[in-house]
């Protein structure tokens, strides 16, 4: 049975729906922040891309600098973290925080309190992906060595890592 005037008994409302505000500079900011930690030059060029001026973005970030929602240590310490868990060595976690637009001093300083082993990181990437290199196979060894040294390892860890024992 069909309601007149409606379609299938949907009553439709002629009033209109109410749009959120834009959000302010300060909010996108934020709301990037809450998913995950960003460094400043990060942050300004996504909001840059979320069309907010660069005076306001700078402006924006300032102030959750001061609040201490926006560190750029703690963003470097967290990226450290993230991606020696995840098997990358030194070499290539320093190049990938330099894009980031951190100084060099604080990429050295945080590469420096890291407090795991790197030599312990990359003999586990090899049991990992080339348990035969640990065995003595030469083969092995070779693509072992390879991925470390890509993975931004040193060449005396990489050492390390693939003699046996």
């Amino acid at each position: 049975m069909t309601v007149p005037g409606g379609d299938d008994g949907v009553a439709s409302s002629s009033a209109p729906k109410r749009r959120r505000p834009e959000p302010s500079p300060l909010q996108r900011a934020l709301g990037l922040l809450t998913r995950r930690e960003h460094s400043r030059q990060e942050l300004a060029r996504k909001l840059q891309q979320r069309g907010v001026e660069r005076e306001q973005a700078a402006a924006a970030i300032d102030k959750l600098t001061e609040a201490g929602w926006q560190d750029d240590a703690r963003f470097a310490e967290s990226v450290v973290r993230s991606r020696a868990a995840s098997g990358y060595g030194p070499a290539y976690i320093r190049a990938e925080l330099a894009t980031h637009g951190l100084a060099s001093e604080a990429i050295a300083s945080v590469l420096d309190g890291f407090d795991g082993d790197w030599t312990e990181n990359a003999r586990a990437l090899v049991c990992r992906r080339h348990p035969l290199a640990l065995d003595g196979d030469r083969d092995a060894r070779c693509k072992a060595a390879d991925l470390l040294l890509r993975r931004g390892f040193s060449m005396e860890q990489v050492r390390a890592a693939v003699t046996s024992d």
